[in-house]
């Protein structure tokens, strides 16, 4: 309560719920013990959205799936040793994929720590490989300074998640705090905090690059989303007649229907990979270059100059050699890299190089119809997700989980405009993002965009009971479940490896999720037949009032769960991972 006019008089855990309204937080995701009850105590009467949630990993991942959306800072919480272990795996996600999160674990009371304290681990570190940086707040009068320390770390440079580890004598103490501490850095609300530019020397040199290239090409990574640069790069794209390709995570860089988009490069590719081969200038934006999108290291072509847009300068030249590095914001970087280019007539062929994307694209859809367009039963995961390009609208946004569902995803979506209407957990690939990232996304969207999420049986059977959680805060989301009866992608993996019928510890038996999300109090529908699969995803985007969940009964051969390529005549040499 308040001393005087100017004072106030109030635990840890008030200070810590006052300082997150004060930095204007959304939806809070945690499950609570002793060590911060005083924090949900005040989250209640400050009337702040807190969420219980059934699993703190999952909670950590609505967190960072809202994140994406709105590019502030998501924030979870998990009490003392099991909670505070459980976040790990999102902790990772949302640090490998610059994620802005701010994640409080309530820690032991330090009179009494290390006498076997129950739940008492070593948390701290634990947790501190697993985030950008960890926060201990020693004492409760510094919590104010040490919350904006951690929003500013959480959205500045490459965004990450910060951990504030509270003791429970810090959270439960009280102190007697200046009204006028109370405040946040408004710069510091949201990534992209503190832009940067790049060195104009820098620039020069790869405007010279750009204005000689016949045949460049942009890779582009997550960071566009990040740094919110979609304008930026169309914009140069547009102006000098570049075609995009981009990662899983970088899908929605442009619209996958623009005349310049080669979708999705790396070990899943339509036609950009052909097209990079061909290149003679790659320009790098956002992207980490990792196994992924260079197959494993193999794709980048020798010879080629690369220009390196990246946030975090020791980045660049990991894995692989830049010629010049732009170490600066991507929509920065994106604005003076056009401002620096000569004007004048492109070089001809660059029209040649450009104007081949579209009639390539069409071809490769004519190829991928039997994907795209199959009639097979049981469902091929190429069918659900053209249904998906059909019926979703522009601003809907598609969450794909780990494994299957993301490369089926990666590859076979459409973002039809600019920005994160895709997301895939690409930092970790962490298999059960699926449906506690889809509750995450459908939060940050509001009620009139419709979030679809797409999960393995696998990937849900970890997660169903953030089903429960989804109806209870009305993140009426669509979930699909791709139902195959296993841990398909490690079953394909030892298909194409070990051969037929050798598989181990990768059959699941089989589940009717559909009768299972009724049970929660979700609608529920099971899909069989590919001809209905049109409309049972209308059904589900037509329903505002619960959770959908569509079990969707796809293929069982092994032999054809991939993706990019029919691998029954496939044959893996030892040590490789082509697919």
């Amino acid at each position: 309560m308040s001393a005087s006019n100017t004072t106030l008089s109030i635990t840890g855990g008030e200070a810590l719920a006052r300082m997150l309204q004060a930095h204007q937080v959304g939806p809070m995701f945690g499950m609570g013990g002793f060590q911060l009850l005083p924090f949900y105590e005040a989250c209640r009467a400050l009337g702040l959205k807190h969420h219980l949630i059934n699993d703190e990993r999952c909670g950590t991942f609505a967190a960072d799936a809202w994140a994406r959306v709105t590019n502030r800072p998501g924030v979870v919480d998990a009490t003392l040793g099991p909670g505070a272990t459980n976040l790990v795996t999102g902790l990772v996600e949302s640090l490998n994929a610059g994620i802005p999160m701010v994640a409080i674990a309530g820690d032991a009371n330090r009179e009494h720590a290390w006498k076997n304290m129950t739940q008492e681990a070593r948390q701290v570190e634990i947790l501190r490989p697993a985030c950008k940086e960890l926060i201990r707040v020693e004492h409760t009068k510094r919590i104010p300074e040490l919350v904006r320390r951690a929003f500013a770390i959480a959205t500045s440079g490459r965004p990450g998640p910060v951990v504030l580890d509270v003791p429970e004598d810090v959270a439960h103490g009280e102190h007697d705090f200046a009204a006028d501490e109370i405040w946040a850095d408004p710069g510091t609300l949201m990534a992209q905090a503190r832009r940067t530019r790049p060195d104009p020397d820098e620039v020069e040199r790869a405007a010279a690059l750009l204005a000689r290239a016949k045949r460049p090409m942009l890779l582009v990574g997550g960071g566009i989303h990040i740094s919110g640069a979609h304008d930026a790069l169309l914009a140069l794209a547009e102006a000098q007649n570049i075609p995009v390709a981009h990662t899983m995570s970088g899908k929605g860089a442009i619209p996958c229907t623009h005349r310049l988009s080669l979708g999705v490069f790396g070990r899943y590719s339509r036609i950009a990979n052909d097209f990079i081969a061909q290149s003679d200038l790659l320009i790098v934006v956002g992207c980490k270059l990792g196994e992924i999108a260079t197959k494993r290291f193999a794709l980048m072509p020798a010879g080629v100059p690369v220009v390196h847009i990246e946030i975090v300068p020791e980045e660049i030249g990991r894995t692989t050699r830049a010629d010049v590095a732009l170490a600066a914001d991507a929509r920065l970087a994106l604005a003076d890299l056009l401002m620096a280019v000569p004007r004048g007539a492109l070089p001809d062929e660059r029209a040649d190089f450009a104007g081949a994307v579209a009639p390539r694209m069409a071809a490769w859809r004519v190829g991928a119809a039997d994907r795209l367009e199959s009639n097979e039963t049981p469902i091929n995961v190429g069918r659900l997700i053209n249904e998906l390009n059909i019926a979703m609208a522009a601003d809907d946004i598609l969450v794909a989980d780990g494994g299957f569902a993301g490369h089926w995803g990666g590859l076979l979506f459409d973002t039809k405009q600019a920005g994160r209407h895709f997301i895939a957990d690409r930092g970790f690939a962490s298999i059960g993002y699926g449906a506690p990232g889809a509750m995450g996304a459908q939060m940050a969207a509001g009620p009139k965009r419709r979030v679809v999420g797409l999960t393995g049986d696998g990937g849900f059977n970890m997660t169903i009971g953030e089903i429960e959680t989804a109806k209870r805060v009305g993140a009426n989301y669509v979930l699909c479940v791709f139902n195959n009866g296993a841990s398909g992608y490690v079953k394909a993996l030892q298909h194409a490896v070990y051969g037929p019928g050798n598989y181990q510890s990768s059959d699941l038996g089989e589940t009717d999720y559909a009768a299972a999300a009724r049970a929660f109090g979700c609608h529920g529908l099971r899909v069989e037949d590919p001809n209905m699969l049109g409309a049972a995803i209308r059904e589900g985007l037509s329903n505002t009032s619960t959770p959908t969940i569509l079990d969707v009964i796809v293929t069982r051969d092994p032999a054809r769960m991939l993706p990019g390529t029919d691998n029954r005549t496939l044959k893996v040499e030892k040590g490789d991972r082509p697919v």
